[in-house]
């Protein structure tokens, strides 16, 4: 470990520097390997690409000016392959135009080169221990979910479903939701054809509120307080739908990674097709 500086939060956090100018990569390199990470280093946009397809990174160090492909380009792909990578932007050319741009492709901390190593290893220590803590939430609400809605599943089989306040079934293009039973059933014929697949109560409500309004974005936030009962701020709430919408997708959709259904419009949420 490098003198004085304190022991990483993730020892076997795996980083991969992206920088076109050798000197400074291999000093990069090393010196996040004598801070006790496990680091790799491509000289390229393009190389980056191709490393990420075939292996897990935790965080990149990433300069947002090369040849090729450059580094805004490389958090595009990034965002949409491995939203769960880090990326902290190197560039010796900031303007306030390029950190916007750095930001709005999801990166999580922005330096100016020339700087230190020691400045360096605090940003990825800080990006780090930031993701451990978000981890560590989202897990905490998550088994919170869980339990109530296992509670939620208990009371359901206890009361008789009472008719006459909601409309029981619900139709959307090729969609029915049997909102008493939690039934769902995908109609179409050939390649379209779809199944019928048993919801939890809390996918049952998530698909009925997006059904009911069919083209409108809901935010997580919406989502979570009219269809759970959850009154979240959005970055919480997103812990709680998110991993729902992820299993409800997997029921209904003949792609979950290209979904016809439930749709996703970035930045805003989740919103339903008729047309899926």
């Amino acid at each position: 470990m490098m003198p004085g500086l304190n022991a990483p939060p993730f020892p076997n956090a795996r980083i991969l520097v992206v920088e076109d100018e050798a000197t400074t990569r291999k000093a990069l390199t090393r010196a996040l390997e004598l801070a006790g990470y496990e680091a790799q280093s491509v000289a390229s946009g393009e190389q980056a690409l191709a490393w990420l397809a075939a292996h897990r990174c935790d965080l990149l160090l990433l300069d947002l000016r090369m040849p090729g492909i450059d580094g805004v380009e490389v958090m595009k792909h990034i965002g949409q392959a491995h939203p769960e990578s880090l990326i902290i932007v190197l560039t010796a050319h900031a303007t306030v135009e390029s950190a916007i741009e750095a930001v709005r492709a999801g990166a999580v901390d922005y330096l100016l080169k020339p700087c230190s190593l020691r400045d360096i290893e605090e940003a990825v220590s800080r990006a780090l221990e930031r993701q451990r803590e978000r981890l560590r939430r989202q897990h905490l609400i998550q088994v919170m979910a869980e339990a109530l809605e296992a509670l939620q599943e208990e009371e359901a089989q206890d009361r008789a479903v009472p008719t006459g306040e909601v409309e029981r079934f619900l139709q959307c293009g090729r969609v029915s939701l049997d909102r008493q039973k939690r039934l769902v059933v995908v109609g179409g014929t050939g390649e379209d054809a779809g199944a019928d697949a048993e919801l939890t109560e809390n996918e049952a409500a998530l698909l009925s509120a997006l059904m009911a309004e069919p083209g409108r974005a809901f935010s997580c936030r919406e989502l979570a307080r009219e269809a759970l009962g959850y009154d979240l701020p959005e970055a919480e709430a997103q812990d709680i739908v998110r991993p729902h919408i992820s299993r409800l997708r997997k029921k209904i959709e003949a792609e979950p990674s290209a979904p016809g259904f439930v749709c996703t419009v970035r930045g805003q949420g989740y919103y339903f097709s008729a047309g899926g």
